[in-house]
């Protein structure tokens, strides 16, 4: 009984975990992903490259063995894109704006009239109350 109590608890305590919000992440830990994924990107195109390199290698070969055993090839396929070098690695991330050179604390533009003036309620709401 005692055993079927506590798996029932610790089911009920898992699934209340499971259902917490992830944290929220710090600028750090984004900063840090945004490197991983440019990270990730700059690989994939290095890959490319690589393997774009390999082909025409590959392609020069064909046609050179194919030459010196005399057969007959089509012209290559005209204006076929050159292979991009990605280069090193570079990241830069993104510069952040402290809070008080975002504009969030004031309105744009200079102030043209004080925000309260001295009219009585009565002019500025002529309606009387009922």
């Amino acid at each position: 009984m005692k055993k079927i109590v506590i798996a029932c608890g610790l089911a009920l305590a898992a699934s209340a975990f499971a259902k917490l919000p992830p944290p929220s992440a710090t600028p750090e830990a984004k900063a840090k992903a945004a490197e991983a994924a440019a990270k990730t990107a700059w690989t994939g195109k290095v890959e490319a490259y690589q393997l774009c390199q390999s082909q025409d290698k590959v392609a020069a070969k064909y046609r050179a063995d194919a030459a010196a055993a005399g057969k007959q090839l089509p012209p290559p396929p005209p204006s076929l894109p050159a292979c991009a070098d990605p280069g090193p690695f570079a990241f830069t991330p993104a510069e952040q704006k402290p809070l008080e050179t975002s504009g969030a604390h004031s309105p744009p533009g200079n102030a043209s009239s004080p925000p309260s003036n001295n009219q009585p309620a009565a002019v500025l709401n002529p309606t009387p109350k009922q």
